[in-house]
């Protein structure tokens, strides 16, 4: 968390009438970002040639796809990334897993690594959302990755808390989660969302859920 220190002043009759000091916390949301990139970078190099090959929560990917995905801004252009778009008859979602799946074969497992970590300042972010969505395209993927793998990773409490803030009736919409008459309450942290029928679990596998995905069936049945 980063503590940001204004002084507000201004003036009356000519001269300096009021200095006031407001102290406030706020989160830097772009050090998020890098530090989650940079995380998961380290992640992805710690991976085996199985685990790049295995599925991930992102329906019909693998890791090395999503990989590949999630570096995607960094390395197409806004012009072909719209030539991209038109190819793929203005679908977006076509378009990303087209790309996906020609990068994941195309590039290696460390360029896919590095592509993340080198663009760990990139100011790249998804049409809609500004720099909070950014941040949850790389925590909902990194997620995809490290909670089919098993590896037990807990996105730090404050990136969590500012991708809670992106949940909302569009984002369920978008990403298909049938979360009608349901209440989402974390057990970890305060938040909660919706209403209904109450479903109690950790933030960020609340998260997953809220973006569409299924939890594996270990996590789901606890």
């Amino acid at each position: 968390m980063l503590v940001v220190r204004i002084a507000v002043s201004w003036t009356s009759g000519g001269g300096p009438e009021t200095l006031v000091i407001m102290e406030t916390a706020a989160v830097d949301v772009r050090a998020a970002i890098a530090a989650e990139r940079r995380e998961l970078a380290d992640v992805l190099d710690g991976l085996t040639d199985r685990q790049w090959d295995s599925p991930t929560l992102c329906s019909g990917w693998r890791v090395r796809q999503v990989a590949a995905h999630m570096s995607t801004g960094f390395r197409y252009s806004a012009g072909r990334t719209a030539l991209e778009f038109a190819r793929a008859g203005g679908n977006l979602h076509r378009m990303t897993d087209r790309i996906a799946r020609r990068d994941a074969a195309a590039l290696t497992q460390n360029e896919l690594a590095t592509a993340l970590r080198d663009n760990a300042h990139h100011p790249w972010r998804p049409p809609v959302g500004g720099l909070a969505a950014a941040l949850g395209h790389d925590v909902i993927h990194g997620l995809d990755i490290t909670v089919a793998l098993g590896l037990g990773r807990q996105v730090p409490e404050d990136r969590l808390r500012i991708v809670l803030g992106t949940v909302r009736p569009s984002t369920l919409r978008f990403f298909k989660a049938n979360l009608g008459d349901v209440e989402l309450r974390a057990t970890d942290l305060e938040w909660s969302y919706g209403t209904g029928t109450q479903v109690a679990r950790p933030a960020q596998e609340l998260l997953l859920l809220a973006y569409g995905r299924k939890l594996p069936a270990a996590r789901a049945e606890d």
